[in-house]
């Protein structure tokens, strides 16, 4: 069921306890509006926690709460609550969250426009640069107190998933969510500097994927392709599609990593192709510049499959609409 930003805020209003978690593979969107709503219903005086089935970034040790974030684990006790909010993805990206938490309701809230809308209940806004963004307007309407603890993750949120509101999903309202968050007392210097720092060895492996960048589609596709033993060797693979997605002349960037012998993620950023299209093929999802799938087969067929898609997609876009679209880079 569909709902309004007023019904999704009378279910926070009404439950007491509430599990929240995002999708596996978190980001700054994923972290920073899971944390930022635990620290709004806290405020209000109810129970939240945060489960998320992945291990967080280190990098997210900046926002209040990184050391209580749970992690499900086999065989635990359920954990019971009232409402399980689901934010920044649809219900079958969260992992094993649901076999471990026992909640009367579940509740959907999300900025991708490919959401399928399967929880029970869904509030889908795909105008909001990020779902941290949804939790501010929600906090709005609970007419819930910003302190600096929800409004440095909310922060985090809009900044990463607006490319530090340099992308086109940048709006003007994005913009004054964080002046508001600023005026709470978020030192942004401390998040950029905390998120943007790399240990050395990641470094080194960004240059390493860098130099294997193989340009395609007539040099209007780039991409990083990583076979099994080349992504399990690397420390990180966060930042790849972001240091290749500015080359001149290139429509789509493109990251595949092959995570097990017939499982491979593919992340896209563009600058005039739908890639959400693209990954909604392969059951995935996302922005229309900036998307992801999953392709479950060996990483010789998906670099083919995923590059043959690409190269359909840039064939079927107007030379001059590629022309004039200016990179940009929505979170997934």
């Amino acid at each position: 069921m569909k709902l309004t930003l007023s019904e999704a805020a009378a279910m926070l209003a009404h439950a007491n306890k509430v599990v929240i978690t995002a999708h596996e593979n978190p980001d700054g969107d994923a972290v920073g509006s899971s944390l930022g709503l635990m620290h709004i219903l806290h405020g209000m005086g109810k129970e939240a926690v945060v489960l998320l089935d992945d291990d967080i970034p280190a990098i997210f040790k900046v926002l209040p709460g990184y050391d209580i974030i749970g992690k499900p684990e086999e065989g635990q006790a359920s954990v019971e609550a009232d409402l399980l909010v689901i934010l920044d993805t649809a219900p079958d990206r969260i992992g094993r969250v649901p076999e471990v938490t026992k909640a009367g309701t579940v509740l959907n809230i999300d900025h991708h426009r490919t959401n399928n809308g399967a929880a029970e209940y869904t509030y889908v806004d795909d105008t909001r640069a990020a779902t941290a963004e949804i939790v501010y307007d929600l906090a709005k309407e609970l007419g819930a107190v910003f302190t600096r603890e929800p409004a440095m993750c909310i922060y985090t949120g809009l900044a990463t998933d607006s490319g530090f509101f340099r992308f086109s999903n940048t709006t003007p309202h994005t913009m004054r969510a964080a002046a508001e968050m600023l005026e709470c007392g978020v030192t942004a210097n401390e998040i950029s500097e905390a998120l943007e720092e790399k240990p050395y060895q990641v470094v080194k492996d960004t240059a390493e994927a860098v130099n294997m960048a193989e340009r395609f589609a007539d040099g209007r596709a780039i991409g990083i392709f990583l076979d099994e033993a080349t992504t399990a060797r690397m420390e990180a693979t966060e930042g790849f599609i972001g240091a290749i997605r500015v080359v001149e002349g290139v429509d789509v960037a493109v990251v595949l990593k092959a995570k097990e012998e017939k499982l491979c993620r593919v992340s896209m950023r563009s600058k005039g192709v739908d890639v959400s299209a693209i990954a909604l093929s392969f059951g995935g999802g996302g922005h229309i510049r900036a998307a992801g799938c999953t392709l479950s087969m060996p990483f010789a067929e998906a670099k083919k499959t995923i590059c043959a898609a690409i190269e359909q997609a840039i064939r079927d876009l107007p030379q001059a609409a590629a022309l004039k679209a200016g990179m940009s880079g929505e979170g997934h």
